[in-house]
């Protein structure tokens, strides 16, 4: 049957003209080509799909129930050509991202802003969890790709780090004189100390990088969210570990101070992750390309 779609394609174009020859000028074929073509569909078929006559060709009953059929299945292939070529200038799609809260705010929705304008038909679906569970989203196929800390030891998962970030300490004007001079770690440890929970991959980070150093991190307050982390420490609740990035206005604006560490907390990445084993979409590649060429 696939092997006639050209054959069904010219039966219906001679049908609709009710002739050979204005068929053949449509398609672009001699007159002859057209004729054997429909010579050859009527042999296959083993019944004859036209009356010739001297002015034209006009469907038999049998070539009237054939066409209602071709024409219906032309018309789908047709709607699926169009469905395609949609996808492919992306004016149509779906993007499924996993991301956290602090990614989304801080670092995602400018791109996201920028690709919604350029693709607004491409429907954009976010999913918001834990690194954990974003790997788990991609995993299970819930998501295309996901944005998340890093590092992540995911075997099945490709990383492309994309951005480079600094974790600090702060405080509010309570703690002021901690800026004075460099805070030594074990001195740091002694202070009221304001964390995310524990199950956000930030934390783990900085939890390992003291366990390293001999310390263990018993803070005051475990938070499930940055925008209440960078309040908490405002309002002299304590000292917060946070990405400096991502907290660089409430420095400029004077309502935050920067803790320096004598010695630094190495820097990590923001980074994109997606299925090795499953070719990205078009509107995924597209976005992750965004991101790229602009990170």
């Amino acid at each position: 049957m696939i092997g006639n779609l050209d054959l069904y394609r010219i039966f219906n174009v001679v049908s609709r003209n009710n002739s050979f020859s204005k068929a053949a000028k449509e398609l672009y074929m001699t007159q002859s080509a057209v004729s054997q073509a429909i010579i050859k569909l009527e042999k296959e078929l083993e019944m004859p799909l036209f009356h010739r006559n001297s002015k034209g060709v006009v469907l038999t009953n049998e070539g009237k129930l054939l066409n209602e059929h071709v024409n219906s299945a032309l018309a789908i292939i047709d709607v699926a050509e169009d469905k395609l070529f949609e996808f492919k200038t992306f004016k149509t799609g779906q993007l499924r991202i996993g991301v956290g809260d602090t990614i989304s705010r801080y670092f995602l929705l400018p791109y996201l802003e920028k690709f919604h304008r350029a693709y607004p038909g491409i429907k954009l679906n976010i999913l918001n969890g834990t690194t954990t569970e974003i790997c788990e989203f991609i995993k299970a196929g819930k998501a295309d790709l996901g944005l998340c800390n890093l590092p992540i030891d995911e075997e099945h998962l490709q990383v492309i780090p994309c951005k480079e970030i600094q974790d600090i300490f702060v405080c509010g004007e309570k703690y002021k004189n901690l800026t004075d001079k460099p805070v030594n770690l074990e001195y740091l440890m002694r202070l009221p100390l304001i964390f995310l929970e524990k199950k956000s991959n930030s934390r783990v980070y900085i939890e390992n990088f003291f366990k390293e150093r001999g310390f263990n991190v018993s803070p005051v307050f475990e938070l499930g969210s940055y925008d209440l982390l960078l309040e908490f420490t405002k309002i002299n609740l304590g000292i917060s570990c946070v990405i400096k990035e991502f907290s660089s206005d409430y420095i400029k604006r004077g309502e935050l101070f920067e803790v320096v560490l004598e010695e630094e907390i190495p820097k990590r990445s923001i980074g994109i992750c997606y299925l090795k084993s499953v070719p990205l979409s078009r509107a995924a590649l597209k976005f992750v390309e965004s991101i790229q060429n602009e990170a």
